[in-house]
């Protein structure tokens, strides 16, 4: 008989529930986002995202179960994240759950759920990118000596084990024995050093008056941008710049661990850009009218931007994406891993996926990625991470806590 997991999601903004069963097989998903509450302060607001949590839990674990066709007798464990997070949002979640789990590890589990819909299977090690509005880090991923019980029927068949040298610092991970996953082992190998990737695509759409969430939004303006080159019009400023006075960004330039980021130069450079040139401020003004309105989709916004302004966008993304990706290949290279994960809510970004998919393909490497409803946060990687967990006997004591700041490796 299958092993029945309900997995509990509640780290940030979205009230999440699922049933997955042996850890591969989603039974039922909901999601309940709180994206209307946060758009009007322009980010997630703490105190805000844990009421709306206890409104939803409920309703939302009861949706979920119904979907499934099961009650809670027919649930054999109830997996729920621990951390990382807000601790307010992560207390509501932890009423419910008896499994922890880390939500990092949980966007790992996302590709696994994903590989498994589409009949693939991730050989390991691996190196994982996972880059959202939170987080930007990268990890190499193996499975866990020993842990060929714990694993769900797809992880068992995901390959061999490679050992990193201690000769640099990316090989030289940072561990602080916090090892949260039982069917994965996870090395450190970077992170960010200011801005999470998303977090940079929010910022950048507040300063353009794009609207909240920025990621999706700027995704589908650059890809406009770009499909249409200097013949795309919009209604807004008429002002051209020369072309020599456009911002195109340079690589980023990291001192120390090469696999680390930094996202906060651009963001800051299309700050002083636009400080620069005052020329915009009427088109960006009309754009934030327009939000007030309830204009925010692309299509909306798309007449109310100018050339220029389209390009700086198409710029922006391009810095964004080609850093991810080249920090990402160079680190698979490195360690020899000839697959790369890459989950997280920046990974439903089209031009990451596209651009990911033709450089790995000229180096040999496999890229795997979550659908876009998994790769934002969702309870059904944490139902399907749970799965190792329960089946290593890892099952919380009387004194669990959340831990906003819970660490993988």
């Amino acid at each position: 008989m299958s092993t029945r997991i309900l997995g509990i999601e509640s780290s940030c903004d979205e009230t999440a529930a699922a049933v997955v069963a042996d850890g591969r097989e989603i039974l039922s998903s909901v999601v309940a986002s709180q994206m209307d509450i946060h758009r009007k302060y322009g980010g997630v607001v703490p105190e805000l995202a844990s009421r709306e949590h206890l409104r939803q839990i409920v309703p939302v674990v009861r949706e979920a179960l119904a979907q499934a066709g099961l009650s809670f007798s027919d649930i054999d464990a109830i997996g729920v994240t621990q951390g990382p997070g807000l601790i307010g949002s992560l207390l509501v979640g932890m009423t419910y759950g008896n499994v922890p789990v880390n939500h990092l590890e949980g966007h790992v589990h996302a590709v696994f759920l994903e590989a498994h819909i589409e009949r693939r299977t991730p050989a390991l090690p691996a190196v994982c990118l996972i880059v959202s509005g939170g987080h930007t880090l990268l990890y190499y991923v193996e499975a866990k000596p020993g842990a060929s019980s714990t694993l769900s029927p797809l992880e068992k068949n995901a390959g061999s084990t490679f050992t990193l040298n201690a000769s640099s610092e990316a090989r030289s991970p940072r561990i602080d024995g916090n090892q949260a996953s039982c069917g994965f082992q996870f090395r450190r190998l970077g992170g960010t050093r200011d801005d999470a990737a998303g977090e940079a695509y929010d910022k950048v759409a507040r300063l353009l008056a794009l609207g909240y969430p920025g990621g999706p939004v700027i995704d589908q303006l650059a890809t406009r941008a770009t499909a249409c080159g200097p013949a795309v019009s919009g209604a807004g400023s008429t002002w051209s710049p020369p072309e020599k006075d456009e911002l195109h960004f340079g690589p980023v330039k990291i001192k120390g661990n090469s696999y680390d980021f930094s996202f906060s130069g651009i963001k800051t450079a299309v700050l002083y850009y636009l400080r620069a040139h005052p020329e915009f401020n009427a088109e960006i003004e009309t754009r934030r009218e327009a939000l007030l309105q309830g204009c925010r989709k692309a299509a909306d916004l798309l007449p109310l931007c100018s050339p220029q302004v389209l390009a700086l966008i198409s710029n922006f993304q391009s810095a964004v994406v080609n850093d991810l990706v080249t920090r990402t290949l160079a680190a698979a290279s490195e360690t020899g891993a000839r697959t790369i994960l890459v989950s997280g809510g920046v990974a439903a970004n089209s031009a990451l996926r596209e651009t990911f998919q033709s450089r790995a393909a000229t180096k040999g490497v496999n890229v795997f990625f979550p659908s876009r409803g998994l790769s934002t946060d969702n309870a059904a990687m944490i139902a399907a991470a749970a799965y190792s967990h329960l089946k290593a006997g890892d099952i919380a004591s009387s004194d669990l806590n959340a831990e906003p700041n819970l660490r993988i490796a």
